[in-house]
């Protein structure tokens, strides 16, 4: 499912959850597109900072996670 698409169906059960409440079904549903969007959203954050460098003052460069890594 595309992320747009798995949006626009989080954001009509949601709407009617305001309006008029969910049937047990649609509740299990909604979760479980939370749960898809979520594992998504964390695959990207992650992809992200793992193209992510740091410029030390000295000039040296290393990447985020070798960065991070305790010495």
């Amino acid at each position: 499912m595309e992320m747009q698409e798995l949006l626009n169906e989080i954001n009509a059960l949601a709407k009617k959850k305001k309006e008029n409440g969910l049937t047990e079904a649609e509740q299990k549903r909604q979760k479980e597109l939370y749960a898809i969007y979520l594992k998504g959203f964390r695959q990207q954050v992650k992809a992200r900072l793992d193209n992510v460098d740091v410029t030390y003052p000295d000039g040296t460069v290393k990447s985020l996670k070798d960065a991070m890594k305790k010495k």
